[in-house]
């Protein structure tokens, strides 16, 4: 069994992100520019979103941080959205989710421009990655795919299994893996499938993405599988000083000794999630995507 080690990838693209940074402030050009909003305390939101700024300093990016109140309005925030499509100097920006009831994150969604959609949520990127032209990739998506890459995994013809329709990770994870450059035959699965058990087992390669802690156990994998968990559900814990501890959908002390790969929760998924969102800031920069 090889753990696949998402930290140890994020920090090479890290590297590679920062030369190119580097060469652009030698050629004179423009420095990218990473925006984040961020409604409310959520303790996962303001986790991760430092982690955001941290990555942007660690890269040679600007970032910029907008707060707001749990109570703002959608009025407010679609005006700041507006305020960020029109400022030159930020290439892309994020609304973190979730934002509260109050607000539709699909209509905040459908507010930024498409070329600013760092996060690759916009209908208008997902819906040019599903007929295969250039486009910001959700950055969970993307990570999963460059992780199977740079381990060198085969992909072509294999059974690939993902537990999970999300938005955000399931369905567009399944055209990723369904496109040409990788040619994996794809099922989705979710919580109303039938025998997901033996479908499960199935998979050369299967993707845990329901957010259920644990769900899949030993008996739904089967021998030399490649196994990516994708859960990060905050648990009580009485073992960390911070009073929870991060739990994967996978039951990792009986399904890893049944792999050939699996990632870790933590250090899998996660990292390579955040330095994904990097990698779309540096296309923004660079017209790549849009032109």
């Amino acid at each position: 069994m090889i753990l696949i080690d998402g930290k140890k990838v994020a920090a090479e693209m890290k590297e590679e992100i920062a030369a190119k940074v580097k060469e652009l402030k030698e050629r004179g050009e423009k420095t990218p520019h990473l925006a984040a909003v961020l409604v409310g305390h959520d303790g996962g939101s303001e986790t991760y979103v430092a982690y955001k700024i941290k990555d942007c300093e660690a890269v040679g990016y600007k970032s910029s941080l907008i707060r707001y109140e749990d109570d703002v309005t959608e009025e407010e925030l679609l005006a700041k959205v507006q305020e960020l499509n029109e400022d030159d100097d930020i290439d892309g920006f994020i609304v973190q989710l979730p934002l509260p009831a109050h607000i539709s994150e699909q209509k905040v969604i459908e507010a930024i421009d498409p070329k600013k959609d760092v996060d690759g949520f916009h209908p208008e990127n997902v819906g040019r990655m599903v007929i295969g032209l250039p486009s910001f990739v959700s950055a969970t998506p993307f990570g999963i795919v460059e992780l199977l890459k740079r381990y060198n995994i085969e992909t072509s013809g294999k059974n690939c299994v993902i537990v999970g329709r999300s938005n955000i990770v399931g369905r567009p994870l399944s055209v990723l893996m369904s496109q040409k450059a990788i040619n994996a035959t794809v099922t989705v699965a979710h919580s109303r499938t039938k025998n997901l058990e033996e479908l499960c087992k199935s998979a050369d390669i299967l993707v845990a993405a329901i957010g259920v802690p644990e769900f899949v156990k030993g008996n739904m994998v089967k021998e030399g599988a490649v196994v990516i968990d994708v859960g990060t559900t905050r648990v009580k814990s009485d073992q960390t000083k911070s009073g929870w501890k991060l739990k994967g959908d996978v039951l990792f002390d009986e399904v890893a000794p049944k792999c050939s790969f699996i990632t870790p929760v933590p250090g899998g998924v996660g990292p390579m999630t955040r330095v994904s969102l990097l990698h779309n800031t540096l296309l923004a920069a660079s017209g790549e995507i849009y032109g």
